[in-house]
């Protein structure tokens, strides 16, 4: 899923001009700058193209994660719920607010489910938070009338999802909020970056003055601006940003090679009995970022993985035993490592993870193959690819 395959001339255009006028930070020196505001420009872009209101650039889909949070007054003590499959930044996001992460199940979606999400629902539940995990999204209409059920806010982690839709709509902006990462592996990056989108003015005006040390961006004399409240530095810089600003008029046309990488090889795997796909709810498109498909057992699916890497297939990922994207490996959380002192909240509050019983999960997890979707395949490469794992995973039954 990584843009950095088609880095080309835009891109080294976009960050010659903030070289040429020698402004790296996104804020102040307005006179040196040639009137080049990279950060806002991509800004713009990702509202128009997420169909929301207001876009706020940070410095990582961690951040952005994190200011989201913050920027809707989520913390210490307060429950934020989310997945057994995600990345480690989920609950890092959660925890760097002193709020506490409630793992949930996932489904045959590989996203929370929603009964799962509903059952673990108590009084100081605050956010609901799926993760649109390898370019497929949550049931969101369940998700949603959860949180309006119960008066929650829906916080869509589309970090590994950018391009995909739900009932008509650019994931990240059918909840109150909306996040993206732009890391060197996402499929637009910055290099380094994130995005939070949301249609509030008041979520947006907070994330501004948060990411910033509290910062109230008011007037053009930076060291004249007031701190309405405290803040930290999630910035991103201007050169990270340009390369997002050529990258963002490329996205469409990388989704459209990913769906026809990702459309050939799983033309090629359907007619295979033991093979199944992940389930995309009804008005979800993918951004085909990945090909995920379950096979009959925990067994069969570790055996096939390791076949595949026999005959030369990379890039194809069994979570079960990965360990950094699903629960089973993150003792750090369960064992509450930290070089300080956790908050108390999440020292009374968190669960012991030891002792949960996500076999739900692992019935879904164990079962899954995920195959990334690179852009720089060729024809020929693709039809190879799709052939050899067509003829490794017949035999897994």
């Amino acid at each position: 899923m990584p843009g950095f395959e088609m880095f080309g001339e835009s891109e080294k255009k976009q960050v010659q001009d903030v070289l040429d006028s020698g402004v790296l930070m996104r804020y102040g020196f307005d006179g040196m700058r040639n009137h080049h505001w990279k950060a806002l420009e991509l800004e713009k872009a990702l509202s128009k193209r997420m169909e929301s209101k207001y876009t706020q650039l940070v410095s990582s889909g961690t951040a952005a994660l994190t200011v989201a949070l913050a920027s809707a007054g989520i913390g210490a003590g307060d429950e934020v719920i989310m997945p057994t499959f995600t990345f480690v930044a989920s609950f890092e996001s959660i925890l760097a607010i002193g709020a506490v992460p409630i793992l949930v199940d996932v489904d045959d979606t590989l996203t929370l489910n929603p009964v799962a999400v509903e059952n673990a629902i108590t009084s100081k539940t605050k956010v609901v938070m799926p993760v649109h995990m390898c370019g497929s999204m949550a049931d969101l209409k369940a998700l949603k009338e959860i949180c309006t059920k119960h008066d929650l806010l829906l916080l869509e982690d589309a970090c590994q999802a950018i391009g995909g839709s739900y009932d008509g709509k650019p994931l990240g902006s059918y909840g109150d909020l909306g996040c993206f990462s732009f890391d060197y592996v996402k499929t637009i990056t910055c290099g380094e970056g994130g995005a939070i989108i949301t249609n509030s003015e008041k979520y947006k005006t907070n994330a501004d003055h948060y990411s910033d040390h509290g910062h109230d961006h008011l007037g053009n004399n930076r060291g004249a601006e007031t701190h309405p409240f405290l803040g930290y530095n999630f910035r991103i810089s201007e050169l990270n940003a340009a390369v997002g600003c050529a990258q963002i008029e490329r996205l469409d046309d990388f989704l459209a090679i990913q769906k026809r990488n990702y459309s050939k090889m799983r033309t090629s795997l359907e007619p295979l009995s033991n093979v199944s796909f992940r389930r995309v709810p009804t008005g979800g498109v993918e951004n085909y970022s990945f090909l995920s498909f379950f096979l009959p057992s925990t067994e069969l699916a570790k055996e096939a993985h390791t076949a595949l890497g026999e005959v030369g297939i990379d890039a194809c990922f069994y979570w079960f035993d990965n360990n950094w994207h699903y629960y089973k490996k993150w003792e750090h959380l369960t064992h509450k490592k930290s070089l300080g002192k956790l908050p108390q909240e999440v020292i009374d509050q968190l669960p012991d993870y030891s002792k949960s019983d996500f076999s739900k999960s692992d019935a879904w997890i164990g079962r899954t193959i995920s195959c990334l979707i690179k852009l720089s395949w060729t024809e020929e490469e693709v039809a190879n690819r799709a052939a050899k794992m067509k003829d490794v995973l017949e035999k897994f039954i």
